[in-house]
Formats: structure tokens, sequence, C-alpha cells
């Protein structure tokens, strides 16, 4: 058997100011922007070069919905990015003014940074060891 998770739903207020912050301060991109009705659309990004999980961008379309908005987790880290040059991510974060919440620190394993998102979720940044 082989299985794998294809998508995660990141609930999110307005779908332009969610696919503007991934694709333009986390440099993701936009793998689908299609829409369903007059008020649902699928939109896909990803960071670039991923080939596993992506994040489904879903507005929230219920008042329910609406008070999970940044708080998908009860404010635990929610996502995990894994990347080849942290130092070159953490610059890019301070130049969008990305809200860094635990800063870059040396673990056993690897390097990792904790930020939060537009709607602050937040984010485990990790660099492992080679």
């Amino acid at each position: 058997m082989k299985q794998s998770i294809g998508q995660i739903a990141l609930v999110v207020a307005d779908y332009d100011e969610a696919i503007e912050f991934y694709t333009e301060k986390l440099q993701f991109e936009l793998l689908e922007d299609t829409v369903m009705s007059e008020t649902k659309r699928w939109v896909v990004v990803s960071p670039k070069g991923n080939s596993g999980c992506n994040l489904l961008l879903a507005k929230a379309a219920s008042e329910e919905q609406a008070s999970r908005v940044g708080n998908q987790t009860g404010g635990r880290v929610f996502l995990f990015m894994y990347t080849d040059d942290i130092t070159r991510d953490h610059q890019n974060l301070l130049q969008h003014n990305i809200r860094i919440v635990r800063g870059l620190h040396e673990e056993a394993w690897g390097k990792v940074l904790v930020f939060a998102d537009l709607y602050g979720n937040l984010w485990d940044l990790i660099e492992l060891n080679q």
C-alpha cells in the first residue's frame, strides 16, 4: 500500500490577500486558481521546488470557519517547512516584514525559527543538518 497527503486546507479570510502573501512574500508558486462558484475558488499554492504536500487556500464560508482563521491549531505551530538555506529564507522573511515569533537558533538536528503568516498561523522553518 502507498498513501500520501496531497494538500492541507488552510482557512483564509480572503483569497487574493492570501495568494499575495504566499506568492509575493513567501515566494510560493500559485499552482491553481479555479473559480468554483460565485463565492468559492480552488486555490492551491506550494513552495518552489516542492514535490510533496500543497496548501489549499480555503476562504472561510461561515462564522465558525471565520473564527478559525489564524488559529487552526489553538496557538501551536501548524505547518513545518523545510529549506536548503535558512539564512536566505530568514532574510526574505525580514525583508517582507513577516513576524518572527521565535528567532533563528540551532538544535542538534539543524536550525529552526518560527514565523507567523498573515493571519497569525505559526510555521516552523527548518534547515536539517546534512
